[in-house]
């Protein structure tokens, strides 16, 4: 039971918060306005009732204020935005007051969604793979700009091997080719040079991110997860930081059916009376960690029922690695199966990175309660 009848609606911005405050006993209602000041907000807050409950939505502003209050004795929770009930009616009279009001109604009578709030740590080593995730699209734009401004000018890369086969790009023969390139006008060399060094630069940083994830995923309290999640093909030392890190704490996901969810990868369902339809998966939820693990499951395609050898410093847990070896065999099977049905591969691999995601968090709760 709540020890409060004061329950606090905060519409967090940039540069300012609006606060409403709503008394559940009497129906008062009183209002502030601060800069992004946790401070300010606190007092005004604490002076109300010293026991009051704040809510924000979860957003851009991250859980910065959240902390902040916390650690100054306020109850503050961030209501997921997506699970937000708001009546058709307010769609036209949008603005921050009503906007807080209607956060702290939502939480006076339970109805916000709370989301889980990673500590700093957590946080962290999120924003470190997320950031390794942003160099790599920085990486691929680069070389797509490269690639695209030589076919511009006629040059295209075909080099082939002694056996006929075109040798590929980005290797050691296309770099030489590359730079034996010469145009007729300098300012073409000197975008030539421009994109080449943005190539290089480029890649320098996303060697040095791979290197910094390496050495977060090797401290005690992550290690012992990436590494048995290694386990799983199609899962490597970087795939597996990133769901570990994402996931922050698998004991937060009731079952494996509510972590798929958290993804996006479940089927999106329109059912009323005895009709009953479901459709694409839903792709509400963690965008990022879903595209890791539907590149991930396409290497059941071809990959084999038997386990996965450890790779140089892998220490996974004996059970979990067991688990994630039958975890294998049925990913495959089931691969197998599907495409035999005629299925298409590309619903295939979606169906397989949800089965995959399971998987990973029934490996994760192993260590968890190890």
């Amino acid at each position: 039971m709540l020890n409060t009848t004061t329950f606090v609606g905060l519409d967090v911005h940039a540069r300012s918060i609006k606060a409403v405050a709503l008394d559940a006993m009497t129906g008062e209602v009183r209002s502030a306005t601060f800069a992004y000041d946790a401070a300010a907000v606190a007092e005004w807050a604490g002076s109300l009732d010293p026991a009051a409950k704040c809510v924000y939505e979860s957003g851009v502003t991250g859980f910065d204020l959240q902390k902040r209050l916390s650690s100054m004795g306020i109850d503050c929770v961030v209501g997921a935005v997506s699970k937000m009930i708001k009546p058709s009616a307010d769609r036209k009279r949008k603005n921050d007051r009503n906007d807080a009001e209607f956060l702290a109604r939502m939480l006076s009578v339970g109805n916000v969604v709370e989301v889980w709030v990673p500590d700093d740590e957590c946080e962290a080593a999120r924003d470190l793979v997320r950031a390794l995730d942003d160099a790599r699209e920085d990486l691929k734009r680069c070389k797509q700009r490269l690639s695209k401004f030589l076919m511009r000018h006629g040059y295209a890369f075909s080099e082939t091997t002694p056996t006929g086969r075109r040798k590929g790009n980005w290797t050691a023969a296309h770099w030489a080719w590359i730079r034996s390139i010469e145009f007729p006008e300098k300012a073409d060399d000197e975008v030539l040079a421009y994109y080449i060094d943005a190539v290089r630069q480029a890649m320098e940083s996303k060697k040095r991110l791979e290197k910094l994830v390496e050495a977060e995923a090797s401290k005690p309290r992550w290690k012992k997860r990436v590494d048995s999640l290694r386990c799983l093909k199609g899962v490597d030392a970087m795939t597996a930081a990133d769901i570990v890190f994402e996931a922050g704490e698998f004991s937060r996901f009731k079952n494996a059916r509510s972590f798929a969810a958290w993804l996006g990868l479940t089927p999106s369902e329109h059912s009323s009376g005895e009709s009953a339809r479901q459709g694409g998966i839903t792709k509400a939820g963690n965008k990022h960690l879903r595209r890791v693990l539907v590149e991930a499951a396409w290497h059941y395609m071809s990959a084999s029922p038997h386990p996965k050898d450890l790779a140089k410093g892998q220490a996974p847990d004996p059970a979990a690695r067991r688990h994630a070896a039958k975890g294998i065999r049925r990913l495959v099977k089931r691969r197998e199966e599907m495409l035999g049905r005629g299925v298409h591969k590309n619903k295939a691999n979606v169906a397989t990175a949800r089965e995959l995601a399971c998987w990973c968090w029934a490996v994760g709760r192993m260590i968890e309660n190890g």
